[in-house]
C-alpha cells in the first residue's frame, strides 16, 4: 500500500500565516484612518487583535485534539452542538469565510499589479491567480506544499526587508505619538473602536487554517498546538512593525480611506521607482495568501461532502487523496464574488460572518469540558488550553463586544451574517430530506 502523503508541520505553519498575512494588513489601516488617528490606539488595535487570536488558536487546539477531524468549525459545531450548527458552519466557512477573502486578496494583488501597470486589468489578474493555484492545489500534497512554503518564506522576508528600508530610508519619520495620551481613552471604548477592530480581526482570520487540514498531518494531536501558537504569534509581530513603518514613512492624510497602503507607504520611504517595485513585491506576496486559502477551504466541502449523501461528489479523492472536486467548486466560488461584489462588502460582511462562526466554536470548549468532567481530565487528552478559563472568556467577551457594537453601527451587515445563517437551515433540512428519501 502506497504511504498516504501528510503536510508537515511547517507546510502547515506557513499554511496558517499565509492565510493570516493578506489583505487585511495592507489595506485596512486606510479604512481606520478614517475615524482613528491616534499612533498609539491603532498599535493598540492590532496587540488587542494579536491577542484574541492567540487565544482562539489555543481553544481550537484543544477542539482539535478531542476531535481530531479535517473540516474546522464544521467538524466542531457538528460534534459540540448539531449536525445542523456544523452545516450552517460550513456554509459560512466555505463561502463568506474563504471565498470572500480569496477573492479580496485576489482583488489586491490585481489592484497593487495594475497600480504600476495601468494597461492591466485587476479583476482579470486576480482571476488568473485564483485559475492557477486553484489547478496547482488539484493535483497533490507535494506541489502544494512546495508552493505554499516558497511564497510564504518570501512573504515574511520582504515584510521584514521592507519595513527595515523604510525606517532607514526616509529622511523624517511623521509627527504621530506612539506613546497614549488623555484623548485616547475615550477613543478605545468608542464605537469606532469597535469597528475598527473588526477589520483587524479580518486581518487576523486565518489563524485556524490548520484545522481545516487536521486529517492531512503528521501527528495532529501534538504539532497542531504550537503550529496554531507560532504561526499567530509571528503575524502579530509582524502587523506591529508593519503598522508602525506606514504610520511612521508616510502622512496620514494620504493614507485615511485608501486601499493601497503598502503601495501608498513605499512612495513616501523609497519614491517613485522604490513605490513601483514594492507594488509588484507587495502583489507577489499576495500569491501566497490565496494559495493557502485555496488549499484549506476545499477540506471543509469535503467533509461535508462525506457526511451528507446530497453533496458526495464534494467528497471524492485523486489518488494522491486531494479532494480534486472541492478544490474547483472552491475556485468557482471565489471567482463569483470576484466578478459580482465590491471590495468593501466583501470585507465587513466576511468579517461579521467569519467572527460568529469562531465565537460559537470557542463557546465549545466550555461545552467539551462540562461534558467531559472528571473523565476528560483522567484521560489527559494531547492539548488542553492553558490558563483556562482565561482564552476563551477574552476571546468571546472581545468578539461579542465587538459584534454588539457593529450591529449599532454597520445593521445591514449585521442582517447579511444572519441571511447566511437562515440560508443554511434551510440547506440543511433540504440535504436532510434528500439524504432521507435516497434510503
Amino acid at each position: 500500500m502506497p504511504k498516504i502523503e501528510k503536510f508537515s508541520m511547517s507546510t502547515a505553519a506557513a499554511i496558517v500565516i499565509a492565510n493570516m498575512i493578506g489583505t487585511g494588513v495592507f489595506t485596512s489601516l486606510g479604512y481606520q484612518l478614517v475615524d482613528i488617528q491616534s499612533g498609539f490606539v491603532i498599535l493598540a488595535l492590532w496587540v488587542l487583535g494579536g491577542i484574541v487570536a492567540i487565544c482562539g488558536a489555543l481553544c481550537y487546539a484543544e477542539l482539535s485534539a478531542h476531535l481530531p477531524r479535517s473540516g474546522g468549525e464544521y467538524n466542531f459545531l457538528s460534534n459540540i452542538y448539531h449536525p445542523m450548527a456544523g452545516f450552517i458552519s460550513g456554509c459560512v466557512s466555505a463561502t463568506v469565510g474563504f471565498a470572500a477573502p480569496t477573492a479580496l486578496a485576489a482583488i489586491t494583488f490585481g489592484t497593487y499589479l495594475a497600480s504600476v501597470f495601468p494597461s492591466l486589468s485587476p479583476l482579470l489578474l486576480g482571476t488568473a491567480l485564483v485559475v492557477i493555484t486553484t489547478i496547482v492545489h488539484a493535483t497533490s500534497h507535494r506541489n502544494s506544499a512546495g508552493l505554499q512554503s516558497f511564497f510564504t518564506t518570501a512573504k515574511i522576508i520582504v515584510i521584514v526587508g521592507f519595513s527595515l528600508a523604510a525606517l532607514i530610508s526616509v529622511n523624517e519619520f511623521q509627527p504621530i505619538s506612539f506613546v497614549p495620551e488623555p484623548t485616547d481613552i475615550p477613543i478605545l471604548t468608542s464605537g469606532s473602536f469597535a469597528v475598527a477592530l473588526i477589520y483587524v480581526g479580518y486581518a487576523y482570520s486565518g489563524w485556524n487554517a490548520a484545522t481545516y487540514l487536521t486529517g492531512e498531518l503528521e501527528n495532529p494531536g501534538r504539532s497542531l498546538p504550537l503550529v496554531l501558537a507560532a504561526g499567530t504569534g509571528i503575524v502579530m509581530v509582524s502587523y506591529l512593525l508593519l503598522n508602525y513603518v506606514f504610520l511612521s514613512v508616510a502622512p496620514i492624510e494620504a493614507m485615511a480611506g485608501k486601499i493601497e497602503i503598502g503601495y501608498i507607504a513605499a512612495y513616501y520611504a523609497f519614491g517613485d521607482v522604490g513605490a513601483a517595485i514594492m507594488g509588484v513585491t507587495l502583489a507577489l506576496l499576495l500569491i501566497s495568501t490565496v494559495s493557502a486559502m485555496i488549499i484549506a477551504a476545499p477540506r471543509v466541502l469535503q467533509v461535508v461532502g462525506e457526511d451528507f449523501h446530497v453533496f458526495r461528489f464534494l467528497g471524492r479523492l485523486n489518488k494522491h487523496n486531494i479532494p480534486t472536486t472541492a478544490v474547483y467548486f472552491q475556485g468557482v466560488t471565489t471567482l463569483l464574488f470576484m466578478w459580482t461584489a465590491s471590495f468593501d462588502s466583501i470585507l465587513v460582511f466576511s468579517g461579521v460572518t467569519m467572527a460568529l462562526n469562531t465565537l460559537f466554536a470557542v463557546f465549545g470548549v466550555f461545552i467539551l469540558r462540562y461534558r467531559e468532567g472528571k473523565q476528560a481530565a483522567s484521560k489527559e487528552p494531547v492539548f488542553r488550553t492553558p490558563f483556562y478559563p482565561l482564552p476563551p472568556v477574552i476571546f468571546i467577551a472581545i468578539t461579542g463586544w465587538t459584534l454588539i457594537y457593529l450591529a449599532i453601527e454597520r445593521p445591514v451587515e449585521v442582517l447579511f451574517g444572519v441571511s447566511v445563517i437562515v440560508l443554511g437551515i434551510i440547506g440543511y433540512l433540504a440535504a436532510r430530506r434528500w439524504d432521507e428519501d435516497a434510503i
